[in-house]
């Protein structure tokens, strides 16, 4: 997480900053200053666009009964295409303009899904709860009345985990 916040906040801006200077030492400070204002424009407008879009396809495919993952990551991928034109400087602008091509975004959808797939099989959740140097009788959450149906309980863990439902009241 440090390499990727180190990256965020002091190597993008370095480099964004020594392209701006190359740049407006090649065509001057006010044309320098008008591409980055038009692209960030240019960006917000196919942003808006392409957004406007996605969320028609959600509401379609949510009125079908199907689930709009696809949609879900090209929204996500539009709104850090947005973030990215927004911010001024010429490489971030490349890669937010990058994102509003479908092809790329399509790219992109689908090595998620495949990396998404390849992690649904690996990872799972479990709780365990942990008594040490006492059993299960002598637990604070247990009561008489739950004795006798805790030894109906067939489990190796079995005064070790914590297994239960939940219901949601409004």
């Amino acid at each position: 997480m440090f390499r990727l916040l180190f990256v965020l906040f002091i190597i993008i801006p370095i480099i964004e900053i020594s392209v701006l200077m190359q740049v407006g030492a090649l065509l001057g400070i006010w044309p320098t200053i008008a591409i980055v204002i038009f692209t960030a424009w240019l960006g917000a407008k196919y942003v808006r666009q392409q957004g406007l879009a996605t969320l028609n396809s959600v509401q379609t495919k949510m009125a079908q009964g199907q689930m709009p993952s696809d949609e879900i990551v090209t929204g996500l991928m539009l709104l850090v295409a947005g973030v990215l034109l927004v911010t001024p400087g010429f490489v971030t602008d490349f890669f937010g303009l990058s994102l509003l091509i479908p092809a790329v975004r399509n790219g992109i959808v689908s090595s998620v899904k495949v990396h998404m797939a390849n992690n649904a099989g690996q990872q799972s959740f479990q709780f365990h709860t942990h008594m040490h140097n006492h059993d299960a009788s002598n637990d604070d959450f247990s009561n008489a009345s739950e004795k006798p149906f805790q030894e109906h309980i067939q489990s190796p863990h079995k005064g070790k985990t914590l297994d239960g439902e939940f219901e949601r009241k409004d």
